[in-house]
């Protein structure tokens, strides 16, 4: 399947209207070989990773995009972060069995937040949004009229083999064709969830769009992939305090640290973990005569 992993971007000629194509396969596989998620968590998740990539790749920047939904319902957190180099990671925190609902539902009082982090200790940008009565698209239809940003549609949808979106863009400035944007948005209104997953990029192009004159360019490929490091876990210890961390490894023996995107575990022994304060904490020498 040649589609799969691959972000398909296409412009619609003589127009102020752009697009995207997703669809994720092996990366998707990839997020959900790390965690057992129940199916209504799982599809959201899906459904977050590839919006993320899409809106991540309608700007310009070197760092990641997160989005994150925080909530007090039985769905506490999601997270998808993305990449300027196009790989992705996410994670969800639940609780009980998970019933199919609006983002309300799922997350309670909450709200949804999109953070660009542009990296190399540069200000982060965030735009934060309430949950609405509807699914992930809707909220994020509203968080781009809200935020008074370019006009934004997305259709998203995934299950156990697949995650799969469509995005359109209105860019800024006069339309020579005033029309463009209502027409192509509601011809996107009818793609279904089952060709949004099934239907290869040219054949559904074609499906929704074919009497437009649409210009498409080179794909791009994308993948699953952690930033998750030793280094990395050993900052969050030092974050946490040498009493505290001495305190973890005189209760069980050493401090152990799993990945919540991956899974990886990482193990520290209490020298491993005094290390992490050598610095801070050198040894006592005692004083000696001469």
């Amino acid at each position: 399947m040649a589609d799969q992993d691959l972000l398909h971007r296409f412009l619609f000629e003589h127009t102020s209207v752009r697009g995207e194509y997703l669809r994720l396969d092996a990366s998707w596989k990839a997020v959900l070989a790390r965690r057992d998620y129940p199916q209504v968590v799982r599809d959201l998740l899906g459904q977050a990773l590839v919006a993320s990539m899409l809106l991540g790749a309608t700007i310009k920047f070197r760092g990641s995009l997160i989005l994150q939904i925080q909530g007090d319902g039985p769905v506490s957190m999601l997270v998808a972060q993305v990449t300027a180099e196009r790989t992705m990671r996410g994670t969800a925190e639940w609780e009980g069995e998970i019933a199919p609902g609006s983002l309300q539902d799922l997350f309670g009082s909450g709200h949804l937040a999109i953070t660009i982090d542009p990296g190399e200790g540069r200000e982060r940008y965030q735009g934060i949004v309430e949950l609405g009565e509807g699914g992930l698209a809707d909220a994020l239809a509203n968080y781009f009229d809200r935020s008074e940003q370019l006009a934004t549609r997305l259709w998203l949808a995934a299950d156990d083999e697949h995650a799969a979106g469509l995005l359109l863009q209105q860019l800024p400035g006069e339309d020579p064709d005033p029309d463009a944007w209502n027409r192509t948005l509601q011809l996107g209104a009818t793609v279904t969830d089952e060709e949004l997953l099934a239907l290869p990029f040219r054949d559904l192009l074609w499906r929704l769009y074919h009497e437009e004159d649409v210009r498409v360019f080179e794909p791009e490929p994308v993948s699953f992939r952690c930033r998750c490091s030793r280094e990395r876990i050993e900052e969050v210890l030092r974050s946490l305090g040498h009493d505290e961390v001495g305190d973890i490894v005189a209760e069980q023996g050493k401090v152990s640290v799993q990945c919540s995107f991956c899974g990886l575990n990482y193990e520290f022994d209490p020298v491993d973990a005094e290390g992490i304060f050598a610095a801070e904490h050198p040894p006592r020498v005692p004083k000696t005569k001469h």
